[in-house]
């Protein structure tokens, strides 16, 4: 559809210039109706166009246009109908002030609309076109009309005309200027105010009244203003028009090719006319003068406002390089900056590294925008918790040299000089808890108020240490934050620096590990109390490097689940698990118990997955059981439940591991789908020797009967605490008193194991 009326416009176009020829070679009558036909198109299709193609926000400076036109087709038509000598036949000549007067309403709406800043070059240059212009109309025309004998005032008229339409060409310029050169709209909207130009500087030379047989005859004006009229009507008529009245961001500081032939041309107006049209006496010298020295002070003026705009442009760059656009805050070059100029001797210098804690959820559940207000709201708090202990403004920095920076991401970092040494908690620690109890209160945002906690790095050294440096230590110190459970700070030391070098040494070598076959499954018997039988084993992952050699468990699995390469891992284990399983039951009826990380339990489709696992090892679903921890849990209850009903519908047997160590909640044991309590060997430890923990698990012990669920006790080691694990009647017990976690071919399914004899 929008072709269809692009093609229309270039018709309406391509019918316009044969009529306006037509209307310029033919004689009266038939030229003035060939006129007024072509004005009647113009401003039906020019409505058409209003209509279809133009928003009604927008429509405004359109209809002054159009208006302008159904005036001029007015005009004519009277001067047709109306006998020669009364008031009528006058409305043609008196129409010209509303039809002048409606197309500068129109063609300043326009500009309005575009709301072009104060300072826009382009502005300056129309103006210094608009008084070149005035001094060429001044200097051909009114000039020769007032030293003329002629007084009569439509030729005064006439030689005016060509100012008011430079004038309207200059005041549209700024459009053209500010980067719609490539909308065939614009270009049609142009050639009409070039068309109408030509028509006005055709009547200037030829005056109201023609003069001898040589005059050029009236209806080559007419032929020109009804081209304008077709170049308008096809504009509108131009699905590119709503460009036209579009709010340009941009600014033109460019001085191309055609701007610059356009000022160069008003700048050679006063000498060309010195030569070309002198002046005809003292009173237009002096006119003439006046108009020159403002066509310099316009020059002056924009040498001026581009020096200042060069230097604004200039100080815009310098502050974008060090600042934060989101936040106003410097950035990590402008924190670099800064803590190179400490170097006082004396002093220390202090970095705290902030994150804020789950950041990416807000990000995915609410969206990028609400992330970015959440990043702002953040940066506010911060600031106005350093400022309430030592002023900082809200740029960020203080005249002490404080600073408050957005390193990136969700990342803040705060950085101050101060005396070294000291006794007791030092500046940095006391601004950490600051800055964390202001973060407590929810942030205000559009979704509502959001919680958020934040991870804090410190690190300090002697003034000179380059920010590189600080940065790189309050990084380790704030992921060893993040490490021990978030919403806290922790203050660099050497050995965390080593205890990260080891981390990622780990986690570069754990990536190959499972396809280099270096991980390896152990299993663990877990013993049914009352008959001390052997009912099935947990397979434990296990991973054995070549140059690192045995790596623990407790190192590598948390690197596993942070990088998502315990998906695969996990999965591995739970098809070498189920395959061993399976031979084991062919002489006894086991089951194996694997543990479902926080991300494997996250995966869609994790049902149907250890179905194809259980279906190609010919596992029957009894002989499985799926260890989940409570914190998993609850970090997405409702898709976590969804999952476990899947796996528990598959005839899989899901347990809870580590009870008590989470929430313990008692409506969570409820909801979920689980058979198995496995109470954490935290608890089990000093039970049977009157601990403070048999009360605890006692009560474990009650609540989980009574829900129907059986029991698991982890970590027992001695005969004392199965004996009294035995006399509370828990189910099973698991521990190093009936085995460590061997190799497969090292454990003997079905077999009764005295406890102190597994040992």
């Amino acid at each position: 559809m929008r072709d269809r009326w692009a093609v229309s416009s270039w018709v309406l176009l391509g019918i316009g210039a044969p009529v306006a020829v037509f209307v310029g070679a033919a004689e009266p009558p038939a030229a003035t109706y060939g006129y007024l036909a072509g004005v009647l198109a113009c401003v039906i299709a020019a409505a058409a166009g209003i209509r279809r193609n133009v928003p009604a926000g927008q429509r405004r400076p359109w209809l002054f246009i159009l208006a302008a036109m159904m005036v001029s087709l007015t005009g004519e038509t009277t001067r047709v109908l109306a006998e020669k000598g009364t008031v009528l036949a006058m409305f043609p000549d008196a129409a010209l002030l509303p039809i002048y007067l409606l197309l500068t309403a129109g063609v300043v709406d326009l500009v309005r609309r575009t709301r072009a800043r104060a300072d826009e070059p382009a502005r300056v240059d129309s103006a210094l076109i608009g008084v070149g212009a005035a001094l060429l109309v001044w200097s051909l025309w009114v000039e020769p009309w007032i030293a003329g004998g002629d007084l009569r005032w439509q030729n005064l008229v006439a030689a005016a005309l060509p100012l008011a339409a430079a004038l309207l060409m200059t005041i549209a310029l700024p459009m053209l200027l500010l980067g719609r050169t490539r909308a065939p709209a614009m270009w049609f909207f142009v050639a009409s105010g070039v068309a109408l130009l030509s028509a006005n500087i055709v009547l200037a030379n030829r005056g109201w009244f023609v003069q001898g047989a040589d005059g050029i005859p009236l209806k080559t004006m007419g032929a020109l203003v009804l081209a304008a009229d077709f170049a308008n009507a096809a504009c509108v008529l131009h699905p590119s028009v709503p460009v036209l009245t579009e709010r340009v961001l941009g600014r033109s500081h460019v001085l191309r090719r055609g701007r610059t032939a356009m000022i160069t041309a008003s700048l050679c107006v006063p000498t060309i006319l010195g030569v070309a049209a002198p002046p005809r006496g003292q009173t237009f010298s002096l006119v003439r003068a006046a108009l020159s020295l403002a066509l310099i002070g316009v020059v002056v003026a924009r040498v001026v406002r581009a020096n200042n705009s060069r230097a604004r442009a200039q100080q815009e760059a310098r502050w974008r390089a060090e600042h934060d656009s989101l936040t106003g805050l410097p950035n990590r070059e402008r924190l670099a900056a800064t803590v190179a100029r400490w170097t006082d001797p004396g002093t220390q210098v202090s970095v705290l590294l902030l994150d804020l804690d789950r950041f990416k959820l807000v990000n995915d559940h609410w969206g990028h925008e609400v992330g970015d207000e959440m990043l702002r709201a953040a940066a506010a708090r911060l600031v106005a918790s350093v400022r309430a202990g030592d002023p900082v403004p809200p740029s960020g920095t203080s005249p002490g040299g404080d600073l408050v920076c957005r390193t990136g991401g969700d990342e803040f970092a705060i950085a101050f000089v101060g005396p070294a040494g000291g006794d007791g908690d030092s500046p940095a620690e006391g601004l950490a808890r600051r800055l964390l109890a202001a973060l407590d209160e929810p942030l205000p945002l559009s979704v509502g108020a959001v919680d958020v906690t934040a991870s804090i790095g410190i690190a300090t050294a002697a003034a000179g240490t380059s920010a590189v440096e600080l940065l790189r230590d309050a990084d380790t110190a704030m992921y060893r934050a993040k490490e021990s459970g978030r919403n806290r700070y922790a203050v660099f030391d050497p050995p965390l620096r080593e205890r990260l070098q080891r981390r990622f040494t780990l986690e570069r070598a754990l990536r190959g590990a499972l396809d280099q076959g270096q991980l390896d499954v152990h299993y663990q018997p877990l013993v049914h109390l009352a008959s001390e039988q052997v009912d099935g084993f947990e397979a434990l992952m296990r991973w054995t490097h070549p140059t690192l050699g045995p790596v623990s468990p407790v190192e590598f699995i948390p690197i596993a689940e942070d990088t998502g390469l315990i998906v695969a891992a996990g999965a591995w284990l739970l098809e070498e698990a189920a395959a061993r399983t399976r031979e084991w039951r062919e002489t006894a009826p086991v089951h194996v118990s694997v543990n479902l990380a926080v991300r494997q339990l996250r995966e869609p489709g994790l049902a149907v997955r250890v179905g194809e696992i259980l279906d190609r090892t010919g596992l029957p679903p009894e002989g499985l059981w799926l260890e989940v921890t409570e914190s998993g849990f609850m970090d997405d209850p409702d898709a976590c439940l969804r999952t476990l009903h899947e796996l528990r519908d598959l005839g899989i047997t899901l347990c809870i591991d580590d009870f008590g160590t989470g929430f313990s909640s008692l409506s969570y044991l409820q909801r979920m789908p689980v058979s198995i309590v496995k109470v954490d060997r935290a608890f089990v430890t000093g039970v049977g020797d009157g601990g403070p923990n048999e009360p605890i698990v006692r009560a474990v012990l009650a609540m989980s009967h009574a829900l129907g669920h059986r029991v698991v006790a982890e970590g027992v080691e001695t005969t004392t605490q199965r004996d009294w694990l035995r006399a509370n009647d828990c189910d099973y017990a698991q521990g190093w008193l009936y085995g460590k976690p061997l190799p497969a071919a090292a454990q003997t399914p079905g077999v009764r194991l005295a406890g102190h004899q597994a040992r």
